[in-house]
């Protein structure tokens, strides 16, 4: 395990031209933690700061919108940055960064940001980092509504991009031959037929073309997998998923570099959407628990992947942890863990399917993932719905399939519940 020998990730210089009042938070640790595991990391790092009260061991939540200054020297010295300051909310909150720290010594990163939502962090990394004119390149299946975002929104910028299939290396590297690549983008594992990306081949490659390398690891979590020790320059989370686990709260984050989070976050200062001290707070307690939370989910889900791969009613399961899974080795060599979802395609047609959701007792029929509730999902009917069988074919998602996020509940009875659920189709 690679050392984190500090938990201190202040803001360091912006090479992009900043607002003079950018503010550098002035708390601190008042410890460093030794060499410690995902486990210990999970409860402690980013915790213990300089300004919480000693008696208390929850991070405190706090609400002020700004900052006051003592007096006018004070003030004169902020600006001329002798002296460091939160200054007002929508630049940093003393209960953000204390989550900042910690997803930083998990995913092994200089710095973090967190911002009010998965998507929020996409758009502020695309916006920062692709100038006009520029070339992103992605995978077809990453998250679609980052695919439209590229699609739809970077190009009125004179942005254009190329779409590759997962670990085709061969096309990736004439993409990045013939144009001037700023970004690659990608979910590994892919939603929702957990395709996995070879994450230090594709990182070496886009570097020998001066590219930057951007994973989407919400599917996996920064215990089952951290794209930065693998070479990618970036990782992003879709926070709401298994780093909150609740199912109760609504945030984004990016790690990598100081120098490149300081892009990313001059850049959010004017988008605007900061996660809100309430919401840190029950990130921070949520993921108190994450390891437990992801354990308990990594091993219903194999297991449950198991038990589908063998049913007389199941055509296809998708689960990187199954040696069946195209990308098994990639996935065994570059995660702890294969996660939670499981998708996987029935012996049936899309009523027939349907049918099978409907006769679940346990999950939830919703969309997300991550959480302590098991839930479901039909693709085709909960996000493709409105386009036409022959295009959601084109893009791997079947009317017979099935994505089934794992909850902490017990193996035994979302095993029974399948099963029956099976029966009835």
């Amino acid at each position: 395990m690679a050392a984190y020998l500090s938990l201190e990730t202040g803001y360091g210089p912006c090479s992009m031209q900043v607002p003079t009042h950018v503010p550098m938070p002035d708390i601190k640790p008042d410890h460093y933690l030794p060499i410690v595991s995902d486990e210990s990391l999970t409860v402690h790092a980013g915790e213990k700061q300089n300004w919480i009260p000693k008696f208390s061991i929850g991070t405190p939540i706090i609400k002020s919108t700004t900052r006051w200054f003592e007096n006018s020297e004070e003030l004169v010295a902020f600006r001329e940055g002798r002296q460091s300051s939160f200054e007002y909310a929508r630049y940093g909150n003393p209960t953000t960064k204390v989550l900042e720290e910690k997803i930083s010594a998990l995913e092994r990163a200089e710095s973090t940001l967190f911002v009010s939502s998965g998507m929020g962090a996409i758009v502020s990394v695309l916006l920062s980092l692709v100038p006009p004119g520029g070339h992103v390149v992605a995978t077809k299946d990453s998250y679609w509504e980052a695919r439209m975002f590229i699609q739809n929104k970077l190009s009125l910028m004179g942005v254009t991009a190329t779409f590759v299939d997962m670990n085709d290396m061969d096309s990736l590297k004439e993409v990045l031959q013939n144009n001037k690549v700023s970004l690659f983008y990608a979910d590994s594992p892919s939603n929702p037929l957990l395709n996995c990306l070879d994450i230090r081949q594709v990182s070496e490659l886009c570097h020998s073309y001066g590219a930057l390398v951007c994973i989407d690891s919400s599917l996996a979590s920064p215990i089952n997998q951290k794209p930065l020790t693998l070479g990618a320059d970036l990782v992003l989370h879709s926070a709401t998923k298994y780093i909150s686990g609740h199912h109760d709260v609504v945030g984004g984050c990016v790690s990598g570099s100081e120098n490149l989070i300081s892009k990313i976050r001059s850049c959010h200062y004017d988008l605007g959407s900061p996660l809100v001290p309430d919401a840190a707070y029950m990130i921070i307690r949520g993921m108190k628990t994450l390891h437990l939370r992801v354990e308990t989910q990594n091993n219903t889900a194999l297991k449950m992947a198991q038990l589908l791969e063998k049913h007389p009613r199941v055509n296809h399961v998708y689960y990187p942890g199954l040696p069946s899974h195209p990308e098994h080795d990639i996935a065994r060599s570059q995660m702890s863990g294969y996660g939670g979802v499981v998708s996987f395609e029935v012996a049936g047609d899309l009523q027939a399917t349907m049918k099978f959701v409907d006769s679940l007792k346990l999950p939830y029929i919703a969309t997300s993932f991550g959480g302590c509730e098991s839930l479901v999902q039909q693709p085709a009917v909960m996000s493709f719905w409105d386009y036409s069988a022959a295009e959601r074919a084109k893009i791997g998602i079947k009317d017979n399939l099935i994505r089934f996020s794992f909850g902490i509940e017990k193996f035994e009875d979302l095993a029974a519940d399948i099963l029956q659920a099976l029966q009835k189709m």
